[in-house]
This record gives C-alpha cells, sequence and structure tokens, in this order.
C-alpha cells in the first residue's frame, strides 16, 4: 500500500501549531531558559555515541508536544513502517524505497552476495593481488559516475581519510572535459582500475567521461582485450557493460528498489570498500543499521531524527525562514554539506502533493553551510547580525581523530562559543561595558553597530568520534530526517522528475552545437545564446 495522502495544513495540529506560533514567535530563548530551569534536561536527547541539544531553538513544551501531534494526525508510524517493509512508497515510478536493506542484520541473499563480491574484490586491489595488462599490481582507482553514484562515495572517502590504506581514489563526474583530463594527469594507466558507476549504463555524463577514458587508455597501447583488467562496472544494465568490454563477472548489481542518492551503502561505494577496506565499510553499514533501529522503534518525542524534522518544518513552515544551515566542526566533513544538498533537496523540492495537487505551503529546505571554523570568517556574519532567520545544526565530536587535545579544544571552544553566541546575543551593558573607555563621539559612532540582538536557533550535536560506525550513524539520521518531513509535507520524496527535463533538452541543444543550426524554435535568449557560442 502507498503512503497515505493527508494534507497537513488541514490537520488539527496543523491549525494548533499557526494559533500556538503567533504567541511564541516574539519570544526570547533566554527567557525560556529562565523559566524553566528544566529546560536542557527536557529538551536534549542522549543515544549511543551521540548527544543532542535541541535546547536552543524558539520552542517550548507545547511547540514540542503539537509537532508531536502533527506526526501522530499524518500518521508518520504507518510510513516508517511501509518504509522498513520494503513496500511501494515511491509510486510515481512505481518503487519501493528499501536503502535500509542494505545495512539491515537480516540481508536479502541478493545483497549478501553483493557484499561478498565487494570483499574480494577490494582486498584483490589493497592487497596488490589484481594485477593490470602489464603484471603490475594496482594503486590508482577513479570513479566515474554522477550525483548518486558519485556525491556519497566522495563525501564518505573525504570524511574517512585517516581510515584510507594505500590505494587512491579519484573521482570524475563532471561532463567537463577539463575535469576528466585533470584527474588522468595524477594516474599511471598501467595501476589504475576504473569503476563505471551507472544503473542505466547510459547516463551522458558517466558515459562520456567513461568513453573519453577508454579512448584515453587504448591510446596508450592497450588493446580492447586489456580493458577488462582495468575497468569493471556497477549497473543494473549487464548488457551494454560487456558492449563497452567489461567482463559480467566484473559488473556489480544495482538494484531498482534503491534510489541513487542513497545507494553508497551498496555496489555504487564500491570506490569507498576499496579506498578504506571492508571491515571499515561494513562498520558503516552497522553504524547506520543502529540509528535504523532507533528511528524505527524509538517514540517520537524521543527520536533524534524526526525531531530534527520536526524542528525544521516549525521553523520553514511557521517562521518562514526557508533555509538552513549545517556546519560540521571537522575538515573531514567538509563534503558533507553538498551531499546533503543532494539528499535533501533532490528529495523534497516539490510542489505537488501525494494527491496530484499544487501545494499551498512550504516544502523542501535550501541546505547550505561549510565546515567550522571557516564557517565563522564567512558566512556568520549574516546569522549573526543580518535580516534572516537561519536555523543552524551544528555538529561536533568530542575527540578527535589524531588525538591533538590542543586544538581540538581550541576548534571545540569556537564551537560552544557560536550556539552561546546565538543564543544570547550581546547585550546593551555589554556593549557600554566594551565602549566606556572611547570619546562620546566615538561611542556614538560604533555603539548600534556592536548589537547583536541573538535569539538564532540551533540543534547542537554531539558525537563521541568520526569513525566508520559513527559517520553511518550520521548519515542515516539526515535520510530519515528528509524522509518524515517528505511524509509530513504528504509529498513523494523518492523520485526526482525535475532532474530529467534539463537532460531531454541538453540532449536536442547538443545536436544543435554539433551540426552549428540553431533551431528556429527556441526561446529568443537561448537563440541569441547559442549563436554567440558558436561564433567564436
Amino acid at each position: 500500500m502507498a503512503l497515505k495522502k493527508i494534507n497537513p495544513i488541514e490537520t488539527k495540529a496543523w491549525r494548533k501549531l499557526q494559533e500556538h506560533y503567533q504567541d511564541i514567535k516574539e519570544k526570547k530563548m533566554v527567557d525560556m531558559f529562565c523559566e524553566d530551569d528544566a529546560r536542557v534536561d527536557k529538551f536534549h536527547i542522549k543515544w549511543d555515541k551521540f548527544y543532542l541539544d535541541y535546547s536552543k531553538n524558539r520552542l517550548d513544551d507545547t511547540t514540542k508536544k503539537l509537532l508531536v501531534e502533527l506526526c501522530e494526525e499524518v500518521d508518520l508510524k504507518d510510513a516508517i513502517q511501509k518504509q522498513f517493509k520494503g513496500e511501494i512508497i515511491n509510486v510515481t515510478e512505481n518503487r519501493a524505497v528499501a536503502h535500509t536493506r542494505l545495512r539491515a542484520q537480516e540481508k536479502p541473499n541478493e545483497v549478501e552476495a553483493a557484499l561478498e563480491k565487494m570483499k574480494v574484490f577490494s582486498e584483490k586491489l589493497i592487497d596488490g593481488d589484481w594485477k593490470g595488462a602489464t603484471g603490475k599490481s594496482i594503486n590508482h582507482v577513479v570513479n566515474i559516475g554522477v550525483g548518486g553514484s558519485d556525491l556519497g562515495s566522495q563525501m564518505v572517502l573525504d570524511a574517512l581519510e585517516a581510515y584510507q590504506n594505500q590505494l587512491k581514489v579519484h573521482f570524475v563526474s563532471n561532463i567537463d572535459g577539463d575535469h576528466v583530463l585533470e584527474v588522468l594527469k595524477k594516474i599511471e594507466v598501467e595501476q589504475t582500475i576504473f569503476i563505471v558507476v551507472s544503473k542505466s549504463f547510459s547516463t551522458q555524463e558517466t558515459l562520456s567521461n567513461a568513453t573519453t577514458i577508454k579512448k584515453w587508455f587504448l591510446e596508450k597501447g592497450f588493446t580492447e582485450k586489456d580493458i577488462h583488467k582495468h575497468f569493471v562496472a556497477v549497473s543494473a544494465c549487464n548488457e551494454k557493460a560487456v558492449n563497452f568490454g567489461i567482463l559480467e563477472e566484473n559488473i556489480f548489481p544495482m538494484w531498482d528498489w534503491v534510489g541513487g542518492r542513497f545507494s553508497l551503502w551498496s555496489a555504487v561505494g564500491l570506490s569507498i570498500c576499496c579506498g578504506i577496506g571492508y571491515k571499515n565499510f561494513t562498520e558503516m553499514l552497522q553504524g547506520a543499521q543502529k540509528m535504523d533501529e532507533h528511528f524505527e522503534n524509538t517514540s517520537f518525542d524521543e527520536n533524534i531524527p524526526v525531531l530534527l524534522a520536526l524542528i525544521s518544518i516549525w521553523y520553514n513552515n511557521f517562521f518562514l525562514t526557508e533555509t538552513e544551515a549545517v556546519i560540521p566542526y571537522s575538515q573531514y566533513l567538509q563534503k558533507f554539506i553538498p551531499y546533503l544538498q543532494q539528499g535533501v533537496m533532490e528529495s523534497n523540492g516539490k510542489n505537488i502533493d501525494r494527491n496530484g495537487k499544487k501545494v499551498t505551503y512550504q516544502t523542501g529546505n535550501v541546505i547550505w553551510g561549510e565546515p567550522g571554523t571557516n564557517a565563522q570568517h564567512a558566512f556568520f556574519q549574516l546569522i549573526h547580525q543580518g535580516t534572516k532567520l537561519v536555523p543552524c545544526d551544528f555538529i561536533g565530536f568530542n575527540n578527535s581523530v589524531h588525538g591533538n587535545k590542543e586544538h581540538h579544544h581550541k576548534l571545540m571552544a569556537n564551537f560552544f562559543a557560536q550556539t552561546e553566541a546565538f543564543l544570547c546575543g550581546k547585550s546593551q551593558a555589554k556593549i557600554e561595558e566594551e565602549i566606556k573607555d572611547l570619546s562620546p563621539e566615538e561611542q556614538e559612532r560604533i555603539r548600534a553597530y556592536k548589537c547583536f540582538e541573538g535569539n538564532k536557533p540551533t540543534n547542537t550535536l554531539l558525537i563521541e568520534r568520526l569513525n566508520p560506525e559513527t559517520l553511518g550513524s550520521l548519515i542515516a539520521l539526515y535520510e530519515h530526517k528528509l524522509f518524515v518531513q517528505g511524509v509530513i509535507w504528504n509529498i513523494y520524496s523518492y523520485d526526482q522528475w525535475g532532474v530529467e527535463l534539463g537532460k531531454q533538452l541538453a540532449s536536442k541543444i547538443y545536436q544543435q552545437l554539433e551540426t552549428g543550426k540553431v533551431d528556429a524554435n527556441l526561446d529568443a535568449s537561448t537563440q541569441q545564446l547559442l549563436k554567440e557560442f558558436l561564433s567564436k
């Protein structure tokens, strides 16, 4: 059965939240702390190696109660059960959404078989047992994919750089030929394996890049017979991969019930397996499975993904914030934000509800951010003193990976200081104290500009240490968060029809660029742009 089709703004809880918003919208969080000594105790969750403090938000007991009531009215529990049972909840594409099966304790036989194949392949590369056409072992791996076949694996390998082995993993995604050639400059062809990742084996970017690399490979003096020693594939279309020159035995499976942006847990993560080893890859799966269990079985008022989703809806739909920032205080997580951008905005960037009608309320959030402390010297100015309300998720770690306590304490001092500053701002009394020794003229000149109003909301997620297991839990947390949002907004989070139009038009325009003949039926602006491009 499909997901239920309940318009959230027609629920009793939504109407109560609208009334409640009028009462709370001007309240100061610092006053809420003063009025309730137990606020921190009530608004935090300690789970496994995670500690979530959501007390620095513009909400109170009533807000939380009504948000949980909203979950119950839209029957979120039923939706969660349907996803975990593998029912067809991606209705518009007639597909199940079952990526959680990839990391379940009891996995389908086909998943177990794929994992075993990934283990054998990655260990052959790491141990030097896989030989290229000239008999040399492999020391470079190039992942050729785009979107979900690229972003997740890149993000994980960056996040777990400290766990990487001697294999150097590179990524080719953009159809920009300059990007491809820059990657090829970094490798030794005799010692390189190329992993072509495409469900259809016809994705324009991926196939163009794979074809360019294959041509380059053959120009280096290798033959068609050598391709099978240097190219493998992750695909659901074996025939096309075989026609490309890849041996059937070197094709890893992809399944219809795994969406691209949730596929790093599958053979799409083969480059992860190669880069950090199979053991670390499976520990990441185990971390995700722990979060799955927490999400599926924990009551909504103590459920980390559910509460983060509800808080996000509270700001997006009642405060009308539209954007939210994610600030990880770890350079290892520099690609976590672009990864989330794809996951969240491709999933929930929808304006048609599950009834086939245009929504009359805000849906997907715009996600942005940058690791701290870099972010503090960039866009934090806007959050502190700008005109926009930007809720933030702060992600930090109790322990650094390499154990340099001095540096880590400096980093985390900033982490805690910023959430305090967003909460408290700077009082007029503090400003007067800071400028008291200046001349009256100087005081008057800068007094207003030193004002920080505070009352800026943050969630603080404190994790024991960044490792494969906790990274798996963190990724799964945000997967479940976006799912909850989609359920409440009454949209289909798992299709991506908006990706298709640009592809279709690009194919037609490419033919015009190749022939030099511009279609007179194009809009006037695009016609002129193509003529300008072709004139050079």
